[in-house]
């Protein structure tokens, strides 16, 4: 069985394209500096997210990982704000990363990578949540947004 690539991995991906991109094919600059340092107000708490996220699963003793059955449907804390916490962190950060930069070149990047999180991580989540607990995951998702 082939080994599945974690979403940390293609944050790594992504982070890495964003600052290529910015240097070696910048599209044009759009946020001079110092108003580029707003993209600290991204990237903390995209951090802070995933953090609080992580400590929420490993309060519940569920697993972080997206292939594996959960042991808990968290739902308070962070997980009141998103139901996917740790991928709208991760979006956080890379919005924070491009807003430092100041070009446009990184958010074809961004949005590519939100797509793949939806496609490849959310729905499959959700679907082995709804059948891994079909009431609980029905009323907290009739309450919680998927992202925001």
């Amino acid at each position: 069985m082939p080994k599945k690539i974690m979403p940390t991995t293609y944050l790594l991906i992504a982070l890495i394209a964003i600052i290529l991109l910015h240097f070696f094919a910048p599209i044009g600059r759009i946020i001079d500096s110092p108003l580029n340092l707003v993209g600290l107000l991204l990237l903390v708490p995209g951090v802070a997210l995933n953090l609080l996220a992580d400590r929420a699963f490993k309060e519940y003793n569920t697993t972080v990982k997206p292939f594996d059955e959960s042991n808990a449907l968290v739902t308070d804390g962070v997980f009141g704000l998103s139901r996917h916490p740790m991928y709208l962190g991760f979006v956080l950060v890379l919005l924070g990363v491009a807003v430092l930069l100041g070009s446009i070149s990184p958010y074809p990047v961004i949005l590519a990578f939100v797509i793949l999180m939806d496609v490849g991580f959310i729905r499959m989540e959700e679907r082995m949540l709804e059948v891994q607990f079909p009431e609980a995951w029905q009323e907290y998702k009739s309450q919680v947004r998927r992202w925001i």
